[in-house]
């Protein structure tokens, strides 16, 4: 494993899905995840795609195509640890899979934030600059009644709460918010 995308693994993974399975229903495994290329075929045995480090992200033609197929048949991706003018490579890459696709800007009464848990904020800072997030989101048919296929962190670091949680590094409101918020997104996209 080398890149910049696996500093927060597995450990923030490993975290996120043992709150998962402690506070929910769901038997989520907790001894690592998959490292999966986006034209492996075992992506589709999966509901929900973690990608971290987006703003430096690149694709072949071929992973756009199958990556397309993975949301449109009902995956949900999530994308976090990207800041200020990454959004833009970002936003590309992402038009290559859904051309015809809009981000749109989503605040706290939006229903990904209350699917499991009551959000307290969805406004806590960058665990690293301070930055204030926002959350963007990519809807079936650009319509924000139909299902939510992609969430996008822009401006947070949302797993780095959750790999240092326990250690003191920072504060528990944002931490316990963080893992709100990741508990929110997998129901949501289990349920949607």
């Amino acid at each position: 494993m080398n890149g910049s995308w696996n500093h927060d693994f597995p450990r923030a993974e490993q975290n996120l899905m043992t709150i998962l399975k402690d506070l929910t229903l769901i038997d989520a495994r907790t001894d690592g995840g998959h490292i999966l290329t986006l034209d492996d075929p075992r992506l589709f045995h999966y509901p929900v795609a973690m990608m971290w480090e987006p703003g430096f992200w690149t694709m072949s033609d071929h992973e756009a195509g199958r990556f397309r197929e993975y949301l449109l048949k009902g995956g949900f991706a999530i994308f976090d640890d990207f800041e200020y003018e990454q959004w833009n490579n970002f936003e590309a890459q992402m038009r290559r899979v859904l051309p015809e696709l809009r981000w749109v800007k989503l605040d706290q009464s939006n229903r990904i934030f209350d699917s499991f848990f009551r959000m307290k904020t969805i406004d806590f800072p960058h665990p690293m600059y301070g930055i204030r997030p926002s959350y963007y989101g990519l809807y079936e048919d650009n319509d924000p009644a139909k299902r939510l296929m992609v969430i996008a962190n822009h401006n947070n670091d949302v797993a780095e709460y959750w790999e240092w949680s326990g250690s003191g590094l920072f504060l528990v409101d944002p931490s316990n918010e963080a893992y709100k918020l990741g508990v929110n997104y997998m129901m949501y996209a289990l349920t949607h």
